[in-house]
């Protein structure tokens, strides 16, 4: 197989065997399923950039170098086409949407393949084997065989995404014709695409968007997490914003608009039209976390002189606009709720058959001040598609329909596992809020300051000049400027493994083979962060063989921290059997606490290496 990263750089050589430039890039044709290579970039050895037809003027190609069949002087310029991109210049190093699985993910490298005298490309490879393998390929040989040894069979697999499941975001496409097969982000389902816009940042949130026709916008935005919806509809224009409210289920849209500032709100309820902005400001009347709150007023109401085929023609005239039709709800001369009819019932029922005959009168109602999850709860209880939401009269005021108790059911049990996991922030007031935050999110980033103004401050007090501590100063320097790569792997580490215990995983593979599993994981990691280390140190103070040490210590200690992560992950096991409350950042933080003072540990040693008679005179 041929790689785009090992095919740059490579020579290219005209008929009469004289080397014309390096290989730049490689555009193909967007139209097929594995799209052909059209073209062939390079740059001459003035810098000039080149381009041929690959049809054309490329007689042969190897891993080496590519081989025309005319002489310099006979090449004639080709330009790209509308229907053409460029792999290195469009794809490589750039985020695309995986609509097969749904994610953004990023292009590591390219994978092509020759068929028939032809160069086609296969997909993009997005797994940790095409970051090794752009860093260097020996670097990848190195990490396939070392995974083999430690038993995976298939040593670092691939991950590649075929052309035919890939979206760009970082270049506008739309006059370029895909493949008939390509799945564009369109034609998704709105809960997929709202996976994908999660992942995105605002510019390229709103990239998307420019390609989705208001209806999909609304769709979308629906289905979006809380602490998004707001924010999208934020960066949109006023005028198109409006219009996807209006497009939105009114529950939708009081949701999105209660989260806005008050200037912006009232601007898009001005520009909304006023029967979609009544609705909407009714429903932000009820507090949260209430029926009223997550009801919508979208209901379709009979009364009981009417006929089942009356209510069929109804159906069909006035109500098919309605949000969910579960139920039909029947009502009396006051308004009041008398009745309920479904579905099933009015199909098998003549058309003649009088309302009250078929409506079951035994009804499930809430009022609008219950507690949602008392709704919800209700709802699974008795296996109801909808739930009438009726005031102190007995009015219908709107329904709770099933996907909304199933998001308030999902909503709760997350809430219930962060009190469970010891991560929820309780009320104790904004700056324990605050800390409570920071030590979630950005626990490593407090760990490193600390450590770094600890190092800084013990730089600036001593003042003596024994060469033996300012070398263990300037070394732990260096350490601290590249902690952040060891807590961060101490963070991921821990949070991978308990992730997996949460999850409840039957098959979870015995503790010794995790670990074999993890290190080998870890020494790849190692390597990487190592060479890193070795390539600072050289950089700053220019000795081989103290950076060469330096490397190794910094290599154990990312090693270590990986390991760290599946032992604290054994313990949070055990201590769950054994009904023990767990909390992931306590274990998360004990991580990197301990990567930290592993990793200090071995440079302590590292310079007690160097310097053993004075050893025990830097510790005093």
């Amino acid at each position: 197989m041929i790689y785009l990263t090992r095919m740059l750089g490579r020579p290219v050589i005209d008929a009469a065997g004289e080397t014309i430039g390096t290989i730049s890039d490689v555009a193909i044709a967007t139209g097929e399923v594995f799209p052909r290579v059209t073209a062939l970039a390079f740059t001459g050895p003035d810098k000039t950039p080149f381009m041929l037809s690959w049809r054309k003027f490329v007689d042969e190609f190897d891993p080496d170098k590519v081989t025309l069949n005319a002489a310099r002087a006979d090449l004639r310029f080709s330009y790209l086409q509308p229907t053409e991109v460029l792999l290195a210049r469009d794809l490589l190093n750039k985020q695309i949407v995986d609509t097969q699985g749904m994610k953004v993910v990023r292009v590591n490298d390219l994978k092509l393949s020759e068929s028939r005298s032809q160069l086609r490309l296969l997909g993009a490879e997005v797994g940790i084997r095409g970051i090794l393998r752009g860093i260097s390929p020996a670097l990848e040989t190195g990490a396939d065989g070392l995974l083999r040894v430690f038993g995976r069979r298939d040593g670092l697999a691939e991950s590649i995404i075929a052309w035919n499941y890939m979206d760009l975001l970082d270049r506008d496409l739309s006059h370029v014709r895909l493949s008939v097969t390509h799945k564009r982000l369109h034609e998704l389902h709105p809960a997929d695409v709202a996976d994908v816009l999660e992942q995105l940042s605002p510019s390229q949130r709103a990239k998307v968007f420019e390609h989705l026709d208001n209806a999909s916008a609304a769709e979308a935005i629906s289905e979006l997490e809380d602490e998004l919806q707001a924010d999208v509809i934020d960066d949109l224009g006023d005028q198109r914003a409006s219009d996807i409210l209006e497009m939105m289920d009114p529950d939708d849209a009081a949701d999105v608009i209660g989260d806005l500032p008050y200037d912006k709100a009232e601007m898009l309820l001005r520009l909304m039209g006023v029967q979609e902005a009544r609705a909407v400001r009714k429903l932000l009347g009820y507090k949260e976390k209430t029926a009223g709150g997550i009801m919508t007023p979208e209901v379709t109401t009979v009364t009981e002189d009417m006929t089942v085929g009356e209510v069929i023609d109804h159906l069909r005239e006035g109500a098919a606009e309605n949000e969910s039709i579960y139920y039909v709800y029947v009502t009396g001369e006051d308004g009041r709720l008398t009745g309920v009819l479904s579905l099933r019932d009015l199909i098998v029922s003549a058309p003649e058959t009088p309302v009250p005959d078929i409506a079951e009168r035994e009804l499930f109602t809430v009022g609008p001040d219950d507690d949602q999850e008392d709704v919800a709860e209700l709802m699974g209880k008795y296996d109801l598609l909808a739930m009438p939401v009726v005031d102190e009269t007995g009015r219908v005021l709107g329904i709770v329909t099933v996907d909304d108790a199933l998001d308030v059911l999902e909503e709760e049990a997350e809430e219930d596992l962060a009190l469970a996991t010891g991560s929820a922030s309780r009320e104790r007031g904004v700056a324990a809020n605050v800390g409570a935050w920071i030590a979630r999110r950005s626990a490593w980033a407090v760990i490193w300051i600390a450590a770094l103004v600890g190092v800084l401050v013990a730089n600036a007090e001593y003042l003596g000049n024994d060469q033996h501590v300012l070398y263990l100063l300037q070394t732990l320097s260096v350490a601290a400027v590249l902690l952040p790569l060891l807590l961060r792997t101490a963070e991921e580490s821990s949070s991978r493994a308990v992730a997996q215990l949460i999850e409840g995983d039957d098959e979870l593979a015995p503790l010794g083979r995790r670990i074999l599993a993890e290190g080998a994981v870890g020494t790849v990691m190692g390597a990487v962060v190592g060479v890193v280390a070795f390539v600072v140190k050289e950089a700053l103070y220019g000795e081989v063989l103290d950076s060469a040490t330096f490397a190794i210590a910094t290599m154990a200690a990312v090693l270590l921290t990986v390991l760290a992560g599946s032992f604290f992950a054994e313990i949070a096991r055990r201590r769950t059997e054994a009904g023990k409350r767990v909390s992931i950042t306590t274990l998360s933080i004990a991580t990197m606490l301990l990567s930290v003072a592993v990793y200090f540990a071995l440079i302590w040693a590292e310079t007690a290496f160097f310097f053993a008679p004075v050893v025990g005179a830097v510790v005093r």
